[in-house]
C-alpha cells in the first residue's frame, strides 16, 4: 500500500483520533490553568508554601510518563482504564510550567509599579488583578505554551491506558513494525504541537510588546 492509499484508507480514523487527542489535551490544559495560576499567585503571597507546592510539581515531572499512567490506574474514582486517567496525568505534568511562570511573572513586576498602586490606595486584590496579572500575562502564556506542547507529546502515551488519541496508531505501528501506522500518529501530533507552539508564541510576543509600550 503506497502512502496516498494509506492516508485515504485511514483518513476517517486519523480525524477521529486527532479530535480525541485535542479534546484530551484541551480538557487537561484548562483544568491545569484553573489550578496552576491560582497556585502561582498563592506562593507569591505566601512564600513559605512555595517549596512544598513547587516540590510536588517537580517530583511529578521526574516520574516517567508511562509509570505515572500506571500509578494512576488504581486511584479510586479518578483512575482506571480510560481517558480520565490520561487527563489526570496530563494535568499533573502541566502544573509545573504554569505555576512557575505565573510566580516568575508576578515577582518580576517592577516594585516601583507596585508601590505606585499601593500609594493610589489599591487593595492587594486590586493590585493583583489590575496591575500584576496583566503585566505577568506574557510569562503566564509562556508557561501555558510549554504545558501545551508537553501535553500534546505525552497524550500519545495515553493510548497505553485505553484513552485513545493519536497514540493508538503509534502503538499499533510499533506492534506490527509498520512505519506508516507510526507516522499516521506521529505526524498529526507533531503538527498539532508546532501549531500550538506557534499560536501561543505569537500571542506571547504580542502581549510582551504591548506591555513594553
Amino acid at each position: 500500500m503506497n502512502l496516498g492509499e494509506f492516508w485515504s484508507r485511514y483518513a476517517g480514523e486519523i480525524a477521529q483520533r486527532t479530535l480525541e487527542h485535542v479534546q484530551m489535551v484541551g480538557i487537561a490544559l484548562a483544568i491545569a490553568i484553573l489550578f496552576g495560576i491560582p497556585l502561582g499567585v498563592l506562593i507569591t503571597r505566601k512564600p513559605h508554601l512555595g517549596k512544598p507546592i513547587l516540590g510536588f510539581a517537580n517530583v511529578v515531572q521526574t516520574i516517567p510518563s508511562l509509570a505515572l499512567f500506571g500509578f494512576l490506574i488504581p486511584v479510586p474514582f479518578l483512575g482506571g482504564i480510560g481517558v480520565q486517567t490520561a487527563i489526570l496525568a496530563l494535568i499533573l505534568y502541566s502544573l509545573l510550567p504554569i505555576i512557575r511562570s505565573t510566580y516568575t511573572g508576578i515577582v518580576s513586576v517592577d516594585p516601583a509599579i507596585r508601590e505606585a498602586g499601593v500609594g493610589m490606595g489599591m487593595t492587594d486584590w486590586q493590585l493583583l488583578w489590575q496591575v500584576e496579572l496583566p503585566l505577568a500575562l506574557g510569562f503566564v502564556l509562556a508557561g501555558v505554551r510549554v504545558a501545551t506542547v508537553i501535553g500534546v507529546g505525552l497524550a500519545t502515551i495515553a493510548a497505553a491506558v485505553g484513552a485513545g488519541g493519536l497514540g493508538v496508531f503509534i502503538f499499533r505501528g510499533v506492534a506490527v513494525v509498520d512505519n506508516q501506522l507510526i507516522l499516521a500518529g506521529a505526524i498529526p501530533a507533531a503538527v498539532m504541537a508546532l501549531l500550538a507552539d506557534f499560536g501561543f508564541g505569537w500571542l506571547e510576543r504580542r502581549l510582551t510588546l504591548k506591555g513594553s509600550r
